[in-house]
């Protein structure tokens, strides 16, 4: 019996060594992971002021921490959540080319799933957070399926784009096969700081990358855009956390301000930017793939509206959502949230299918529960 026992050990120790190995190798060599942060780079992040012990911060004290009852109620939520993904292919907007042929006379926004856009304004086209991959993981049997979704658009058909804007690095927003798809008809790269590590690694030339930090602004064309605060973390890895930095965006003309949540916790920097850059003819703001365990990386949907307040945004768009299950909500209360509160707070929504087009200055689309049902 003993010797029995024994012989299950080894095989058991053998076996979990091997599965460490095969991580491992599968860490090391795959390019999904994206760059490593040398000494010459974590130098400049130290200049910054937003570097500090090892890691970039947040504005305000943002605990990540999961103690031992959090984690048994997220077990017990996740065996018994319901709903989490839609009974059946959710409908899209199918586009073409011609859809994209937009004129430089109207900003035309196009929700492309998820946190993805392409803006076309001032005659330029710009993408945010393109992750047109399957999973958001380094491999998609370690993440959860993308949602069937009607055929929205192929890459082939988008125009050419002048400029891909990243909001932070994780697998959701930023994926290593749609930039490589991308790369060929993208004139530049503007990203926070620390990310041009992962473009590097994937053989993104470094004179088409540029890294801004909060409050650095770029342009292009006479299109402003800031690099502004969000209230989350980083990571592709293991031990990677809080490597790069995370933001949120401002997009500005003489005409017309446009916001880009990227991923947020509720915090102080939305009444500042809207103090500073508002107001907002049109607001992308995250809501989805939310819980009160981890509300301070992830707006619950009331939090979602009062950020809009504190933006002063004149129209507002629920995103980070319809896509993927990253959370234990079901796949479309983020829509039945935010609708409610928005109605209590007086918000102008915009909830379009994925794929559906909004022209600023023309009347808005009204709202259909187009997720009812599914």
């Amino acid at each position: 019996m003993v010797l029995v026992i024994k012989k299950i050990m080894i095989y058991l120790v053998g076996f979990i060594l091997l599965i460490l190995i095969a991580a491992t190798i599968f860490i090391n060599v795959s390019p999904e992971f994206g760059g490593i942060h040398l000494e010459n780079r974590t130098v400049i992040y130290k200049e910054t002021g937003l570097y500090k012990d090892g890691k970039f911060q947040n504005q305000i004290p943002t605990p990540m921490n999961m103690n031992f009852t959090s984690m048994y109620t997220i077990l017990r939520d996740f065996l018994t959540a319901q709903n989490r993904f839609p009974l059946k292919e959710i409908p899209a907007k199918r586009l073409t080319k011609e859809d994209f042929a937009n004129t430089d006379s109207q900003t035309v926004i196009t929700w492309l799933g998820h946190s993805a856009f392409l803006i076309q304004m001032n005659g330029k086209n710009i993408l945010l957070d393109p992750m047109f991959g399957p999973s958001p993981a380094p491999h998609p049997m370690l993440g959860t399926n993308r949602f069937p979704t009607e055929k929205v658009f192929e890459i082939n058909d988008l125009p050419e784009i002048d400029a891909i804007v990243f909001s932070h690095d994780h697998y959701d927003h930023l994926d290593y096969k749609s930039v490589l798809k991308l790369a060929p008809k993208t004139k530049q790269f503007i990203v926070p700081l620390g990310i041009g590590a992962h473009l590097e690694k994937w053989n993104i030339n470094k004179n088409k990358i540029q890294e801004l930090v909060w409050g650095e602004e770029t342009s292009i064309g006479d299109i402003a855009l800031i690099c502004t605060p969000a209230r989350h973390f980083s990571g592709r890895g293991v031990i990677d956390r809080f490597s790069t930095l995370w933001s949120s965006w401002v997009f500005k003309t003489q005409k017309e301000s446009i916001y880009f949540s990227g991923d947020s916790g509720y915090g102080p920097h939305f009444k500042e930017i809207g103090e500073q850059y508002g107001p907002f003819d049109f607001a992308m703001m995250e809501c989805g793939q939310y819980d009160p365990r981890w509300q301070e990386i992830h707006m619950l949907p009331s939090e979602t509206v009062k950020a809009s307040v504190d933006l002063n945004a004149k129209v507002m768009q629920p995103i980070h959502w319809a896509q993927f299950s990253l959370s234990l909500h079901s796949w479309n209360d983020p829509a039945v949230k935010v609708i409610e509160e928005a109605k209590k707070q007086g918000i102008t929504l915009v909830i379009p299918k994925i794929g559906e087009q909004i022209k600023l200055g023309n009347p808005l689309p009204e709202l259909q529960d187009w997720w009812s049902g599914y």
